[in-house]
């Protein structure tokens, strides 16, 4: 799978509407699931080499409308990997100690340490989301923290972290759909709010925001994806070629044992 085509390029324009949330990339559904989970699979293996090197850090950061599929691409794409060396760091609406300080100042200890992986379920972005949509703060002030983001990111990338950012794209007839899922199932009418539904009728808004923040902030080392979210399975399976061949890229091999260790028979 080329993954390039989904990569938003540094500096360039961006056009959401030129970006179709149900692209399937001609793929037929069980042949998508099969490698997926072979994909899976291999990402087991680079996150355990990943941990044992402890060398690198890397960072995945996901943002996504309501609806758009946050913790079901945590919970299929990253099933099985090893809970000591993952974590996921969700951000929701912040305390009145983080509102304290500054909004960077709750993200930051959350970042991953050498050979971890840390997932951000919402991040930093949300202070040129929520906040620029709902005018929390004055648009001069959210409209620097472009600026500020790329030099956070940059500071991280610098000392060593590896950032891979994804924005899960789905359509307004597909988060009709999955509102109204969560309304007509029983099992799922916890997930439901009616703030979801106030926060659906400033779509617009959050569409450009996202743009903006796409174009305003991928980077050479800290890039945006825009992942066609609409249909589950292919969120999927484009996501876990990304998040493999970020990991390989990064040249990983095992410590060295210590002297001796091989042919060593236990008594």
């Amino acid at each position: 799978m080329d993954i390039s085509r989904y990569r938003v390029p540094a500096g360039e324009t961006v056009d959401l509407s030129t970006w179709d949330p149900h692209d399937n990339g001609g793929l037929d559904r069980d042949d998508a699931e099969d490698e997926t989970k072979a994909l899976n699979k291999e990402l087991e293996s680079l996150q355990e080499l990943l941990h044992a090197e402890g060398r690198h850090k890397v960072l995945v950061v996901i943002q996504a409308t309501d609806t758009g599929g946050k913790d079901g691409t945590i919970r299929h794409v990253f099933d099985g990997v090893n809970p000591s060396g993952v974590t996921v760091a969700p951000f929701k609406k912040p305390t009145p100690e983080e509102l304290a300080h500054d909004y960077l100042w709750r993200v930051h200890q959350h970042t991953p340490g050498s050979g971890e992986l840390t997932i951000f379920n919402r991040s930093h972005y949300e202070d040129v989301l929520v906040v620029r949509v709902h005018e929390l703060v004055p648009g001069e002030r959210w409209s620097r923290r472009y600026e500020h983001i790329r030099n956070f990111e940059q500071l991280l990338v610098d000392e060593g972290t590896t950032i891979v950012k994804l924005f899960l794209h789905i359509s307004k007839d597909e988060q009709r759909e999955r509102l109204q899922d969560r309304i007509d199932r029983p099992d799922k009418n916890w997930k439901f709010s009616f703030g979801d539904l106030a926060e659906r009728e400033h779509w617009a808004d959050y569409q450009e925001a996202f743009r903006v923040m796409l174009e305003e902030t991928s980077t050479d080392d800290a890039p945006w994806y825009v992942i066609p979210a609409d249909r589950k399975w292919f969120r999927n399976r484009v996501i876990s070629e990304i998040i493999v061949s970020t990991l390989r890229s990064l040249d990983m091999a095992y410590p060295d044992p210590e002297e001796g260790v091989p042919g060593t028979v236990v008594p």
